[in-house]
């Protein structure tokens, strides 16, 4: 190739050609896949399984995703691999050539990219009404919120420092439990470990029952979400956008 494609690190890592040249080696696997099923006699013992590696943040996978995908490896030589991150930092995976395709909060795709939006995924500020008699009697404010510790899924997780910003029209350092995972908050909040914003899907019959309330009634926070794929890939990874487009349809609300 004429240059480094390989940095001989601790993990090894590609440089920017090298993940430039695995994003076009995965396409065309895609694009052989494709191939071979429209033509058996290329491959006599059926397609072979390519890997579709896939980027979302856990709210989505924890609610409306995860069907959608399911489905349609149920009934395709593929090997989904999915990987979590944050909906403002899925795009890097795209960008970086790790992945073909992502939920991500970001409007403007990568170079190579089309991008379709999704809706908007509304979360809702809550906890247990012990947690909230514990710490909020006298109100949330500033004051109260520094004092009582939230729930982050890591340290990208800037959804519950945007809620307050809003409320509270100022930055106020909260302290907080770090939970990687959707439904992990949602046991944490019924324990009364932390307040934490949750997708409304996933916490609405606890809302209903009172078992977790809201901190301030009827204070969504939404977060619009897109689903970006790489461009002219395989006929597959249309189908699935079809696929992913009609949970979130369902799922979400409208942008």
């Amino acid at each position: 190739m004429g240059c480094a494609l390989v940095v001989r690190s601790q993990p090894c890592q590609a440089t920017d050609t090298g993940r430039r040249l695995c994003q076009h080696v995965d396409r065309v696997c895609w694009l052989e896949q494709e191939l071979r099923g429209t033509l058996p006699s290329l491959a006599p013992d059926g397609p072979a399984r390519v890997t579709l590696p896939i980027a979302v943040n856990a709210d989505s996978l924890a609610t409306w995703l995860a069907p959608a995908v399911a489905a349609i490896a149920a009934d395709a030589s593929v090997l989904v691999e999915l990987t979590v991150d944050d909906q403002d930092h899925t795009a890097d995976w795209l960008r970086r050539g790790v992945v073909l395709a992502a939920v991500t909060g970001t409007v403007r795709p990568p170079a190579g990219f089309d991008s379709r939006p999704l809706g908007v995924m509304r979360h809702r500020a809550a906890t247990s009404p012990a947690y909230v008699v514990r710490y909020f009697s006298g109100g949330v404010a500033a004051a109260s919120l520094e004092r009582a510790p939230s729930l982050v899924f890591n340290a990208k997780d800037d959804l519950q420092a945007r809620w307050v910003r809003r409320l509270c029209q100022q930055d106020v350092p909260l302290p907080r439990h770090t939970l990687p995972s959707a439904h992990a908050f949602v046991a944490a909040a019924l324990a009364g470990m932390g307040w934490g914003l949750h997708p409304q899907a996933l916490i609405a019959e606890h809302l209903q029952s009172a078992a977790l309330v809201e901190l301030v009634p009827d204070t969504p926070l939404g977060v619009p979400l897109h689903w970006q794929h790489a461009r002219a890939a395989s006929g597959f990874i249309e189908g699935l956008t079809t696929e992913v487009l009609v949970p979130a349809d369902r799922g979400l609300l409208p942008g």
